[in-house]
């Protein structure tokens, strides 16, 4: 069953609490307690509720907190549940209305009598209420007149308020509105002032400084004025650099005044260009021709000058930074500046050279050496031939002069000129170490601190190229001094040119920078020059040998043979470095030539052909023992030589053994033939080879044995022109015959085992006899 809400019988409670509680107060104080503390009750009338709760007390449990908090009250008989708020009956309330009902003396059962008395008084009650109205009606009046009043001014002042929050919204708006200008107006002077610097920064880029601008186009180029024209130069460079994109904001490249300015620029790098070129290219000229025109400079009649560029590149190094600076503001103009450069440098370096040589040459006392070949006999040695070392000391001298003169020569043109090439030699140093003591000081390469980052570790093949070409016309000519002293050194002895090919690959085996090209053309034309005088000297000397060819009759040794041991010995002395090549083609190319003309000329006696052979072979032989062993390509043809003369040797004495002999070894040579068809046994049997004729044989060839070997002797002396080799040559011949008997009488022992002839050992001690 859901409880349902009853509401109180406001005429019951409010006169006996008017007169019980408050006797004597306002009827509205109680209206408004009442009226203050409206009761809820489910199921069941308070009042009823209160009399039945106080007369079953023990029936009923009611839990109730400390802290006034709600009540619940359980009826366990009729399971009704009641719920009274604690602010609808306080403890206050409960004990008048236990008063109130205290003052009645009626029991539970009474209860409408005391509703009806309750709802009397009420009324009664009520009635003072209205009569109270009443009665106050004239202060209801005057109060609602101060209520329409205070609504009148509440209305004013309401619209007042909307007036004013209208002006308030506009004022903001105002407020708001000025603010905005404001900043704006801040904001244009923030960027009036930030482009008022910027516009500052730019004209002071653009401004040209007058003292650099009469520096550009009229100033001096004197030496004391260089600071200043440098000076300027590094301006002009920045400012250029200053207007190009990279370095100036992209938004001022197109502006009126940076194109002004930059074509104003440039008006000022050409004018600057073109006057410093000019006056470079006289100032070059002028140098050389204050050189030039000083004989003090160079060589003279009896005294030797070394050349001195040491106050020359002393002035040029002056403008060194000036030339750096024409490269970074016209790379074309260095051009016009090399060439004049080097136009007048090589006036002055071919003057030098051309003196230097004609003094060397007329101070150097050495006589004239004619060819080896033209006179002299076999055992001259060096006799008839005077010492021309002074010859070749003069190329040295030449070499050791002029080959650094001209390395520092290059190394300062490349560095000067400003080409981007590495350094060739560093200051004082020279590939073969000659530089003597009066060049330390000269530092050619001081040139190198004008800008130590222009060096750079890669090399531009490029540049590399076009310093080659300027050197080409700066060193061009000065060759033609050192053929002069070649040639004039051949001239005086041909074999000198072995010392200076070994001197020349010394100093070119020295010369590994690039940038030295020139220097290494010159040292390798100089080579190929000594090659080629010395290839002359070669083949006169080979045509020397052929035309002993043409001879009518040529007996004994040959007079090129023991001459060319005396050569032989000489080019080994000349021998320096790498010169051992060129001399050991020249031995290939001598020996080669003399051994076919030995067997041309053999071939024309063809009787004493082998006796012409032994002895000049063995004379061969005889005049480069010593030298044999320690050259391997003489070694070579040594042994070459000692085989065709065992070859002419053997020939020989065989010819003179076979003429003293012929019958009996032609006999032996019979008896071999057939024993190759034949048994030993059938040969005696045979035409010609019987026993008879074996004794016939015998008869005839060994009846006077000594008187045979003593003519065989006499015939091997009488054609021998070499005293010398005849001990050796008659070894050979008895060595020869003994065994060519030996090998008779093995043969007889074997087909004519009956027969006796001369023992070997009887032939051994006859020949030993005599």
């Amino acid at each position: 069953m859901t409880p349902v809400g009853v509401r109180l019988p406001w005429d019951l409670i409010t006169s006996e609490a008017r007169v019980l509680l408050h006797p004597s107060g306002p009827c509205e104080t109680l209206m408004i307690d009442v009226l203050g503390r409206l009761p809820k009750v489910v199921g069941i009338d308070v009042v009823e509720m209160a009399l039945w709760a106080k007369e079953n007390t023990p029936t009923v449990t009611t839990q109730r907190n400390q802290q006034d908090g709600p009540v619940a009250a359980t009826v366990t008989e009729s399971d009704l549940k009641v719920t009274v708020e604690r602010e609808l009956v306080s403890q206050a309330e409960e004990e008048d209305m236990e008063a109130l009902l205290g003052t009645y003396v009626m029991g539970i059962g009474e209860a409408e009598a005391f509703s009806e008395r309750l709802k009397r008084e009420l009324l009664a009650l009520e009635a003072a209420n209205v009569h109270a109205i009443l009665e106050s009606e004239p202060m209801v009046d005057e109060v609602l007149q101060g209520l329409e009043a205070a609504t009148n001014c509440v209305d004013d002042m309401d619209e007042w308020l909307g007036i004013f929050n209208v002006k308030l919204r506009h004022m903001r708006e105002d407020i708001e509105s000025i603010e905005t200008r404001n900043n704006k107006l801040e904001m244009q002077s923030v960027n009036n002032k930030s482009l008022i610097e910027e516009l500052d920064r730019l004209l002071e880029r653009l401004r040209v400084p007058s003292e650099y601008a009469a520096c550009l186009t009229g100033g001096s180029f004197d030496e004391a004025r260089m600071l200043q024209n440098v000076e300027a130069c590094e301006w002009l460079t920045g400012a250029l650099r200053g207007l190009e994109v990279p370095n100036l904001d992209p938004i001022y490249a197109n502006m009126r005044a940076v194109r002004e300015k930059r074509a104003e620029l440039e008006k000022l790098k050409t004018t600057f260009v073109r006057r410093a070129s000019e006056f470079l290219r006289n100032y070059f000229a002028s140098l050389v021709d204050f050189m030039i025109s000083d004989k003090s400079y160079f060589s003279q009649r009896g005294q030797l000058k070394r050349p001195d560029h040491a106050d020359l590149r002393y002035k040029c190094r002056t403008y060194a930074r000036l030339l750096q600076h024409l490269k970074s503001l016209d790379k074309k103009c260095l051009g016009t500046l090399r060439k004049a450069y080097c136009s007048s440098l090589n006036l002055l370096l071919r003057r030098e050279a051309r003196e230097f040589a004609n003094e060397l040459r007329a101070s150097t006392k050495a006589s004239r050496n004619p060819s080896v070949w033209l006179e002299g006999s076999s055992g001259s040695g060096h006799s008839g031939h005077s010492d021309t070392s002074p010859v070749s000391d003069a190329y040295a001298k030449m070499l050791t002069i002029f080959i650094p003169l001209l390395v520092d020569e290059s190394s300062f043109f490349a560095h000067f000129m400003c080409f981007e090439v590495p350094t060739l030699v560093p200051p004082g140093n020279v590939p073969n170490g000659n530089r003597s003591d009066d060049d330390t000081n000269d530092d050619d390469l001081g040139i190198m601190d004008i800008d130590e980052n222009d060096s750079k570790a890669d090399k531009n093949s490029a540049d590399l190229a076009t310093l080659n070409e300027a050197l080409q016309e700066l060193l061009n000519g000065i060759q033609e001094d050192f053929y002069a002293v070649v040639d004039w050194a051949y001239k005086i002895d041909p074999l000198r040119c072995i010392s200076m090919h070994g001197i020349t690959e010394r100093y070119l085996s020295g010369q590994k920078a690039d940038a030295a090209g020139f220097v290494r053309l010159l040292l390798g034309d100089l080579e190929s020059r000594i090659s080629m005088q010395f290839g002359r000297f070669v083949d006169e000397a080979c045509h020397q040998i052929e035309r002993n060819e043409r001879n009518v009759r040529q007996m004994g040794v040959l007079s090129y043979i023991p001459r060319f041991a005396t050569l032989a010995t000489r080019m080994e002395q000349y021998i320096q470095g790498q010169s051992r090549d060129l001399v050991d083609q020249a031995y290939t190319k001598f020996v080669s030539i003399m051994f076919v003309t030995l067997e041309k000329i053999a071939q024309t006696d063809p009787k004493y052909a082998d006796i012409f052979l032994l002895e000049n072979y063995a004379a061969f032989q005889n005049s480069l023992y010593d030298l044999a062993n320690v050259v391997p390509t003489l070694a070579k043809f040594y042994h070459q030589a000692s085989e065709a003369y065992e070859q002419a040797c053997t020939r020989h004495i065989s010819m003179i053994i076979y003429y003293q002999f012929e019958r009996l070894f032609q006999f032996a040579r019979k008896i071999e033939d057939l024993m190759y068809t034949i048994t030993p046994e059938e040969i005696p049997f045979q035409l010609g080879l019987s026993k008879m004729d074996l004794r016939k044989m015998l008869k005839s060839s060994l009846s006077g044995v000594d008187k045979s070997i003593a003519a065989m002797y006499k015939k091997l002396q009488k054609n021998l022109t070499s005293e010398e080799l005849l001990p050796s040559l008659w070894d050979k011949c008895k060595k020869e015959f003994l065994d060519k008997y030996d090998s008779f009488a093995q043969l007889v022992a074997k087909v004519y085992p009956n027969e006796t002839i001369p023992s070997v050992a009887e032939m051994r001690d006859l020949l030993a006899s005599m």
